[in-house]
Formats: structure tokens, C-alpha cells, sequence
């Protein structure tokens, strides 16, 4: 289990979290909600280990987050960030080797080609195998860093994968087919924290879901709790009509139309 306490943090006298305090179980993606400055990136830097928060405390597997080593980390959480910076020529499985340098001392093993090769079909990038990975489109390049992330906690079921928008580049396919690979990862009994802005993929896709505002926690609760008509206006300043699926028993936001005044144009 993943148990963040009474979490805090600022930087220069700005708070950019303020008492933030939720769980993720074993088996559970939580989706992370918020418009932008919300503090959603601030709160996976914390989670990741990038930003010490000013206060609180995290738990994780029973035990101090900041107990942890960093080999022993590296094995059992992973990160996929918004903004992956890679300039250097590498080929695709080279990039999605990476994913296993904590898992081996100099030479890869059998078992780490095999992971590679499972999490590169997984994300659609097998056929790019030998191309440079300067040469895919950011889609492209976004799926291998997935499937690198995934390799370095391929082999560890209690594992907390991070992920920090990671469908903003994909077209419609593979942003579904990323949230079911996160969605069946977790039912293999990995916790996954994910931020995403479509509302919908979050009420598909997600368990629980926590609400963000100005760097505090509004709402939190399963994606029927918490995705209201008036929730929503709180959070995302947009008015919505919000209908039950009655094939999934989930809730599906239809936003309304908005109208811009054409005085401001001249």
C-alpha cells in the first residue's frame, strides 16, 4: 500500500501542496484530476522522490518511503514523466534495455531480453526494434518510453508505477490501450497513480479518483462520488451534464458548449 500523510510543499513561500493525504491500495489505480497550476506534477515529484516534501510522510509497502535505498527503489517504482529529453542515438530496444540497468550488474540476462521483448509487444514498438529513436513520431517515442518504465518493475507485483500524463501524444488507440495496460497491471496487483485530464478516461479507467485545487485535495472518492455536475464546475470552471452508463454503471460527463464574446475581438 502507498499511504501519503498530511504531505506539504512550497517553494519560495508558495504552497504547492497543502495537507495532502490519500491511499492507494494493492491492485487500485488512483487518476489524478486537476486544471493546470492544480499541483498534480508537484504531487508525482514527491511521490517519484525528485521534490522533498516540507512536511508529512509516505509509506510505502508498510515502510518509510525515504527508508528506502536507491537500488531497492529503483526496482519497485517507476516513473513515466511528461517530458522525456533524449538526444543522444540510440536504438528502440536499447532505449527499453534501459529500463532493466537496476536489475544487472554489467552483462543483461536472458530474463532481461525476455522482459524487453514482452513489454515492447505490449506497447506496440516491437517492429521499431532496430530504428533510431530519434526517427519515431512522439507518439512513437512516448509508447518505448512505456515500455521501458515497464520493464524496469516488469517482475515485481508490488510495484508503484508513476504515471505523469502519459497519453498526452497518443492518438485514440494508444491512449486506450495505455490505460488498459495500466488497468490490467493493477490487477495484477500493482498500485498505479496516474494523471490524466480527460475526465472520462479517468471514470473508465480508475478505481479512485483524487481532485485537485490550488494545491489542495477537494474531492476524493470512487469516479461515481466524486464526478459531479457541481464537482466538476469546481475543479475545472466548465459546466457539464453528467449521465450514468447503464452498460457499465460508470459516469460519463458531457461537457456543454462554450461561447466565447465576439466584443473581444474587436
Amino acid at each position: 500500500m502507498l499511504r501519503v500523510e498530511k504531505i506539504n510543499y512550497e517553494v519560495k513561500g508558495r504552497k504547492l501542496l497543502k495537507d495532502i493525504t490519500f491511499q492507494v491500495r494493492k491492485g487500485e489505480i488512483l487518476a489524478v484530476l486537476g486544471a493546470n497550476g492544480a499541483g498534480k506534477s508537484t504531487l508525482m515529484g514527491v511521490l517519484c522522490g525528485e521534490k522533498k516534501p516540507d512536511s508529512g510522510q509516505i509509506h510505502f509497502n508498510g515502510k518509510l518511503l525515504s527508508a528506502y535505498d536507491a537500488a531497492t527503489l529503483s526496482k519497485c517504482r517507476a516513473l513515466l514523466s511528461q517530458q522525456q529529453q533524449m538526444t543522444l542515438s540510440f536504438k528502440v530496444e536499447e532505449i527499453v534495455l534501459m529500463g532493466r540497468y537496476p536489475h544487472y550488474k554489467n552483462t543483461p540476462t536472458a530474463h532481461d531480453y525476455k522482459v524487453v521483448a514482452e513489454t515492447m509487444e505490449l506497447c506496440g514498438v516491437t517492429a521499431f526494434a532496430d530504428r533510431d529513436f530519434l526517427s519515431l513520431s512522439g507518439g512513437e517515442q512516448q509508447r518505448v518510453h512505456l515500455a521501458r518504465v515497464l520493464a524496469q518493475i516488469w517482475d515485481s507485483p508490488d510495484a508503484l508505477l508513476l504515471l505523469d500524463e502519459p497519453i498526452s501524444a497518443l492518438d485514440l488507440h494508444y491512449q486506450q490501450k495505455v490505460l488498459a495496460i495500466a488497468r490490467a497491471l493493477a490487477r495484477k496487483g500493482f498500485m498505479v497513480v496516474l494523471i490524466v485530464h480527460d475526465v472520462n478516461f479517468a471514470a473508465m479507467y480508475a478505481d479512485r479518483i483524487l481532485m485537485l485545487k490550488h494545491g489542495r485535495k477537494l474531492f476524493h472518492g470512487t469516479p461515481v462520488e466524486v464526478l459531479a455536475q457541481k464537482e466538476i464546475y469546481t475543479i475545472f470552471s466548465v459546466e457539464s451534464n453528467v449521465i450514468m452508463n447503464p452498460r457499465t454503471l460508470k459516469p460519463y460527463v458531457q461537457l456543454e458548449e462554450m461561447e466565447i464574446d465576439l466584443e473581444l475581438f474587436r
